[in-house]
């Protein structure tokens, strides 16, 4: 494919734009209360952020490169009725504001992983940090494949060297200006989505190859069969929760100045996104319709296994070409709005719960601001590496997905919420929850099932709803293991020597119950000033 130089050109000025904005964000922006390079600045924007800036970094962070491509791919071959993620999100992102925002901005917590390593300690918070790091590298190396290939289709770059060149970017501005230079350059990227996907619309729905959408609604309008009702309902559920435990969409709701700002931008966020998700859900029913041997490809992308690509082929096929080149922009500005959150979120986590809070507790300011910076640089050279030679990248997210729905969830939600739960509990929740969820299979992933649930079928595969029954499983062993394990540790004599974890402290009662190696334990737990937070 013969390279576009205009395409290129237009390209370079988006990337020049939002690498400019990044930079004189996180070098001129001052932080009321804070002075600049402190780790809470970093991370949480000094917790100062305006309101204004926070819904459009909220809305960004969700409208990205996989919502907006993949929302256009599903309805095209699934339909809208099974294209789950705009109501999901809607859904999840108006529960966590309900019920998780304001907990967390009100505790003044830095990460999504500060409850866990206040109530259950350091393995705890390993073992949810790979869980969730599992979810950002593999999400962020799915919308860097997505973008290469829309380049491609759009500019004839090499995908392999459109995917560096975005990423690059985005670690670069992210590693300069952190937390600060992501807000702010995604209010720079949501324009230029909702410009280069709103401008759109007019021309390909007057375009005369793009025929009726009423004449294909069985097409995209998709139908759900009787058997299949119960993976729906699984699939909304995880859809809907799943949205809430991510460090992305927690440093977003921990940076604004109270938990009532907290709850509003989570909410305003949620809107925010079900609006923005119209253009990609009509893209989709258009590519139902279109009458693709009058383009260039000659046939629908669907059927040429390129349904990934669909939206950029639309933009491409029906619009004029400067309108294509603004929806060019678009996908790659929702791309990079993704990647800077996730890699930044990972990087956060890394940096301030496993670095400084277990290995390195007298770490100075500068020496973590080098961390950080490192681990950012990491985590995008690791997600651009699997994005360019992993060629399963949607079974990896999905599956990566399912486990931070399955595991982080329930963790999450008993380390706010059940403060009775310990890490004796948190860990056996853990393997529970993963067990039954790898033991479901995942095709996408070559990923053969050894647990059968009800109604399970060769062709069809789980019919039951195994995610949201992992899911619930894992949290009632977090309690209910938890509960066992303070009987035992209040009740049993010499129960200290089997406190592996070193979860109870122990006081010796008396002079009888010392003679009688008796002593009387309590939940070790660590004061929030404990908890380094520079």
């Amino acid at each position: 494919m013969a390279l576009n130089i205009v395409a290129l050109i237009v390209l370079g000025v988006f990337y020049i734009l939002i690498m400019g904005v990044g930079i004189l964000a996180g070098r001129k922006v001052k932080i009321h209360g804070y002075e600049k390079g402190t780790m809470e600045a970093n991370m949480v924007a000094g917790r100062d952020l305006n309101m204004c800036v926070g819904i459009f970094t909220m809305m960004a962070t969700t409208v990205g490169g996989g919502y907006i491509n993949g929302v256009a791919e599903s309805v095209a071959t699934s339909g809208l009725l099974w294209t789950l993620a705009p109501l999901g999100i809607f859904i999840g992102l108006i529960l966590g504001g309900i019920i998780y925002a304001r907990r967390m901005r009100d505790e003044k917590y830095l990460t999504m992983l500060d409850p866990f390593q206040l109530r259950y300690g350091s393995v705890v918070v390993i073992l949810i940090y790979i869980a969730s790091l599992c979810g950002d590298v593999f999400w962020t190396a799915s919308i860097l494949s997505a973008l290469g290939s829309s380049l491609a289709v759009m500019t004839g770059i090499n995908r392999p060297i459109a995917v560096c060149v975005s990423s690059a970017i985005t670690v670069i501005y992210t590693m300069i200006g952190q937390m600060i230079a992501v807000a702010y350059t995604d209010i720079v990227q949501l324009i230029l989505i909702i410009i280069g996907l709103g401008v759109s619309l007019p021309y390909i729905f007057t375009n005369e190859n793009t025929g009726n959408i009423s004449n294909t609604t069985c097409d995209w309008l998709g139908n759900i069969e009787v058997k299949y009702t119960g993976v729906w309902i699984d699939l909304l559920i995880a859809m809907s929760f799943g949205t809430i435990p991510w460090q992305a969409y927690f440093q977003r709701v921990l940076s604004v100045k109270s938990g009532r700002q907290a709850q509003i931008l989570s909410v305003a966020g949620a809107f925010g996104a079900l609006v923005l998700v119209i253009p990609s859900v009509l893209i989709g029913t258009v590519a139902t319709s279109a009458d693709w041997n009058s383009t260039t490809l000659g046939k629908n992308p669907v059927k040429l296994g390129q349904a990934s690509d669909v939206l950029p082929y639309v933009l491409q096929e029906f619009t004029p070409y400067i309108i294509s080149l603004l929806g060019l922009g678009a996908i790659s500005a929702a791309v990079m709005s993704s990647m800077d959150s996730s890699i930044l979120g990972s990087s956060s986590m890394f940096t301030h719960n496993i670095y400084n809070n277990i290995f390195r507790k007298k770490a100075s300011l500068l020496e973590l601001q080098i961390v950080q910076r490192i681990a950012i640089f990491i985590l995008g050279c690791m997600a651009t590496a699997i994005s360019l030679s992993v060629p399963i990248l949607y079974g990896l997210f999905i599956l990566a997905a399912d486990i931070v729905f399955v595991i982080v969830l329930p963790q999450l939600t008993c380390a706010i919420f059940l403060r009775r739960t310990n890490n004796y509990g948190s860990i056996c929740g853990y393997i529970v929850g993963l067990v039954l969820r790898l033991g479901a299979g995942e095709p996408e992933f070559n990923l053969s099932a050894f647990i059968y649930y009800p109604y399970y079928e060769t062709q069809a595969g789980q019919l039951f709803p195994f995610r949201t029954f992992a899911m619930v499983c894992s949290m009632i062993t977090i309690v209910i293991v938890s509960e066992l394990t303070n009987l035992f540790f209040n009740r049993i004599v010499s129960a200290q020597s089997c406190d592996i974890f070193g979860s109870f402290d122990y006081d010796i009662v008396d002079q009888s119950m010392q003679s009688n190696h008796l002593a009387r334990p309590r939940r070790k737990s660590v004061d929030k000033e404990e908890l380094t937070i520079l």
